[in-house]
């Protein structure tokens, strides 16, 4: 698909605030509503706009203990590397994965309820993962930078 400039404006403005309606996206980007919306509309069914999520704070005081993981497999051909990524697909603890170029396949961000609960997740699901010949766990200190759009 094709973006133009429009297009860029509007991935843009959706990026900082997924929520704002489409009168309010249309005048940000300089468009009519229902030309904006037609745009909108073409960027969902493109894939580019893959869907909208809320960014949701543990209602709680204990904030999760945020684990970034690097995962090397035994061998990275196709069958073991679409093993995995199935299989990771279906772990509800893993937040994010990504395959990675350099020293690991896979990089995992999991958010767990300190090192016991991490304890469990290392124990019940990484180490089952197929094909998984090394784990290495780096857990963070402190957020500094957090999900957000950028304009």
């Amino acid at each position: 698909m094709d973006l133009d400039a429009f297009d860029h404006r509007i991935l843009r403005v959706l990026r900082v605030d997924g929520r704002i309606s489409n009168a309010a996206l249309a005048g940000e980007v300089g468009l009519s509503p229902s030309a904006c919306l037609r745009r909108l509309r073409a960027l969902e069914a493109g894939g580019v706009i893959r869907g909208y999520a809320a960014l949701i704070e543990d209602p709680t005081d204990a904030l999760p203990t945020v684990v970034v993981i690097q995962i090397t497999l035994e061998r990275q051909t196709e069958d073991h590397l679409n093993r995995f990524e199935a299989a990771v697909k279906r772990c509800p603890e893993v937040r994010e994965c990504y395959l990675m170029g350099g020293a690991a396949d896979y990089l995992l961000r999991v958010e767990t309820d300190g090192t016991a609960g991490y304890e469990r997740i290392h124990k019940e699901v990484l180490s089952r993962l197929p094909g998984v010949a090394r784990i290495h766990s780096s857990f963070a200190i402190r957020t500094i930078v957090r999900a957000r759009g950028t304009a």
